[in-house]
């Protein structure tokens, strides 16, 4: 397992303007040099900032599954099953990753995510994967290609296994799993409409965690394995609401990770009393600070949240960061990169509070 160290970011960052004009209209290999000034750029800004946990922003992906998608066979992308939505109850569609025939890893995905910034830092790295479910909950039930979830899930595992050890080999301290479908079938309205599709949603969850679990089993000694466990992001808006106890057992006990990313950043996301299924070998890593507001947590907020976490799962077993990533896709969220930095300074300074560093 890595270094243990207490503040964290989940992922993605937000864009600079000139890297998203860049993604517009620049010819591939202008599109490149973009990106490695970007990348530069924004390692140095989380050195600065005092995080020892670092990544590249997601700079080089237009969401934080697309890469995935194209570097595996038999996956596509088609239209999601969800949509997002916001308090005002405006609805925003999207595209997720279909099956359309049997998967296998062509080629690394992150690898070179990993590499570039590796010359940049001694820091700790971290890189991102988006999870199992990611392949298969936001088009429904497989049809046609696998003959079973069984089936499907395992080939799919061992591509995660295939990468994370070249993720390590590379130079990854911590590779991350984000995953959103567990979440949503924390949510009533979620589990009503796969099972109007015919899909069982404790099946799912069944499955989902075991995939995970098959995902990180071989995972090297040099590489801690994280899980992000989200209720969307995407503009600022969300798909589902309610705490994580209708999967907490199953979903904190038996995935394999050793370090959970869990939102507790409102009222949609529930108390902390799940945090008692996670297994001692776990830390779990508290997003109190949004991602999808400009409005800057206050110092003593949070310490009261960790402090009422701590009631729970020993503070020892803590650390923090934002509930989720900037900038899930290269739009990002509503609040600016003076407003992502405060918050992140925010993180580091509450961490050095309450542990003593960051």
């Amino acid at each position: 397992m890595a270094e243990m160290h207490r503040a964290h970011h989940v992922g993605s960052l937000l864009r600079p303007a000139a890297l998203r004009e860049a993604w517009r209209n620049a010819a591939p290999d202008d599109l490149c040099g973009a990106q490695d000034g970007a990348i530069s750029d924004v390692v140095a800004m989380q050195e600065q900032l005092g995080l020892h946990v670092v990544n590249d922003g997601e700079f080089r992906r237009l969401s934080y599954w697309n890469r995935f998608v194209e570097q595996v066979d038999g996956l596509e992308v088609g239209e999601a099953r969800f949509s997002f939505t916001d308090d005002s109850g405006d609805r925003l569609a999207f595209t997720a990753p279909h099956v359309t025939g049997r998967v296998h890893r062509t080629a690394p995905i992150a690898g070179h995510e990993v590499e570039f910034v590796r010359g940049l830092t001694d820091r700790d790295i971290k890189v991102t994967l988006p999870s199992p479910s990611t392949m298969q909950f936001w088009f429904g039930p497989l049809s046609g290609v696998y003959d079973s979830s069984s089936a499907f899930f395992a080939d799919l595992a061992a591509v995660y296994r295939e990468e994370i050890a070249d993720l390590a080999s590379k130079g990854a301290d911590i590779v991350q799993l984000d995953e959103v479908a567990l979440a949503m079938l924390c949510d009533s309205a979620a589990r009503e409409i796969v099972a109007a599709q015919g899909e069982d949603p404790e099946a799912l969850v069944d499955d989902y965690v075991a995939a995970i679990a098959s995902a990180v089993r071989d995972a090297p000694a040099n590489v801690t394995t994280a899980m992000h466990v989200c209720r969307g992001n995407y503009k600022g808006h969300w798909m589902a609401s309610g705490g994580y106890e209708p999967v907490a057992e199953k979903v904190f006990g038996h995935s394999g990770v050793e370090m959970l990313f869990l939102e507790f950043d409102n009222e949609r996301s529930g108390g902390f009393e799940p945090l008692r299924h996670v297994p001692a070998t776990t830390i779990v890593v508290l997003g109190l600070v949004s991602s999808k507001t400009p409005v800057l947590e206050t110092r003593d907020d949070l310490l009261l949240r960790i402090e009422e976490a701590s009631k729970v799962l020993p503070v020892e077993r803590l650390a923090l960061s934002p509930q989720c990533g900037f900038a899930s896709t290269i739009g990002g969220n509503a609040l600016s990169e003076d407003d992502e930095k405060r918050k992140l300074a925010r993180i580091v300074e509450v961490c050095d509070e309450v542990w003593g560093s960051a």
